[in-house]
């Protein structure tokens, strides 16, 4: 995943009164967190930061921009405004450069399974320790063609080239089932009528 580079300014002023005025002009409260060094407190651009993570999710690594220096960092947490649906707060944790992370990782399911089956996918996303400037977007699961019954875990996902599975080896994935027999009927039915009806 690329790095995104991101302008933010250093914020002196605390309290709710103080992040209203800071989304009110157009940006949004953030606090810089790890490698044992004191909290750092930011401003980043609301709408260059909503960008980010519509596109890149947040697994995107930030190049923090404060007034020359630079600092890697990764999404940890951020809080969206219950009603409005505006972003509020966000925290933000130090990486360094060859430094492994773990993260959430998106699973896709890709392909189609044999006629009959219903593919459920129990886990939208696995866990994975990677190095941070190496985060993947996402992984696939193919079910193209396969059998009903079938069951894929987590140690079956594969991850890219230097990344370690940290959820459980033996958590369900995606199971491929067979079709409920009475859905099947009741749509052959549905079919049947309408064939009649037509003839009609």
């Amino acid at each position: 995943m690329s790095e995104v580079r991101l302008s933010v300014e250093p914020r002196t002023e605390f309290g709710k009164g103080a992040a209203r005025r800071t989304r009110r002009a157009g940006k949004i409260p953030a606090v810089l967190y790890g490698h044992g060094s004191d909290p750092r407190h930011f401003a980043l651009p609301a709408l260059e930061f909503a960008r980010v993570v519509r596109e890149n999710g947040t697994n995107a690594v930030l190049t923090l921009d404060l007034q020359g220096s630079t600092e890697l960092a990764l999404t940890k947490t951020i809080v969206v405004h219950p009603l409005k649906n505006y972003i509020e707060h966000v925290d933000l944790l130090v990486v360094k450069r060859g430094e492994k992370v773990t993260v959430d990782v998106p699973v896709v399911v890709t392909g189609t399974a044999t006629p009959g089956t219903l593919v459920a996918q129990d886990l939208d996303a696995i866990q994975v320790e990677v190095e941070a400037l190496h985060i993947p977007e996402q992984v696939e699961v193919s079910v193209e063609g396969i059998e009903a019954g079938t069951q894929i875990t987590a140690g079956q996902v594969a991850l890219p080239e230097g990344a370690v599975l940290v959820t459980d080896a033996e958590a369900l994935v995606v199971a491929v089932n067979e079709a409920p027999r009475g859905e099947a009927a009741d749509e052959a039915g549905e079919g049947e009528t309408a064939a009649a009806e037509a003839a009609e």
